[in-house]
């Protein structure tokens, strides 16, 4: 891996709670951030003494060099935001230069939580589908913008190695979105779904809160036991 190759892009700590619709019981659990990237989760969250760990490749790299990558590629992103601006909404952001607002802030506040975090272990340099921690090492497991999200670039075997890997490592595992880049639904998300419901896995989708990408209104739920309301309690499709 190579840093002039990685498009750092992180989100905000209120963003994910909307986007895994995440409560006060949900943070007082240990969560894994997988594919965090440059997101502020992980500092704001330890902030109010949350226990996450994040992992993400662009961990292997120190926080100067990921800043200097950050400032790079900035002006790149929100022209490209500014050209696709229709395939979003706008309600809460308002505009692309809030949004930029909205990054830049998330992702200044992990530079400078990451020396610290990487220290106390919770920035962890690794990616899927293999991860470096022991079975059930965490209660719940959030994938944001990646699973399902790069479906032509990640294979159907990687997607569901890697959902079969988060369920190795966490009780409980949620993935947003569960569209891909061009907005439809993931081509990979039926097979996932009847993947690991075979293999004994709740898997449902549950709608979320999070409105931004055009389409993404939904969240992948996948639990090793029967704690969560079921996908036909939410009025949603759910494999068993």
């Amino acid at each position: 891996m190579k840093l002039a190759n990685v498009v750092p892009w992180g989100r905000s700590f209120e963003e994910y709670q909307a986007m895994f619709e995440l409560s006060e019981d949900d943070l007082s659990k240990r969560i894994l951030g997988c594919g965090d990237g440059p997101a502020s989760f992980n500092a704001q969250a330890t902030r109010w003494g949350c226990q996450v760990t994040s992992c993400d490749p662009v961990y292997q790299f120190g926080a100067e060099e990921i800043r200097r990558r950050i400032d790079e590629v900035y002006p790149d992103i929100m022209a490209k935001m500014k050209q696709g601006a229709d395939s979003y909404i706008w309600d809460s952001l308002g505009s692309v230069e809030e949004l930029g607002k909205v990054r830049m802030a998330a992702m200044s506040m992990f530079l400078s939580d990451f020396d610290a975090g990487s220290r106390q272990g919770r920035y962890m340099p690794a990616s899927l589908p293999t991860l470096p921690f022991p079975d059930s090492s965490f209660d719940l497991a959030l994938c944001s913008h990646y699973l399902f999200l790069y479906s032509e670039q990640v294979d159907e075997e990687t997607h569901l190695a890697s959902m079969r890997e988060l369920c190795r490592v966490a009780s409980e595992v949620r993935v947003f979105p569960v569209i891909s880049l061009d907005g439809k639904t993931s081509k990979h998300l039926d097979a996932v779904m009847t993947a690991l419901s075979a293999d004994g896995v709740d898997v449902f989708l549950q709608p979320v809160s999070y409105r931004f990408q055009k389409g993404a209104t939904q969240m992948l739920v996948a639990t090793k036991t029967s704690t969560l309301p079921h996908g036909d309690d939410l009025g949603v499709p759910r494999h068993r």
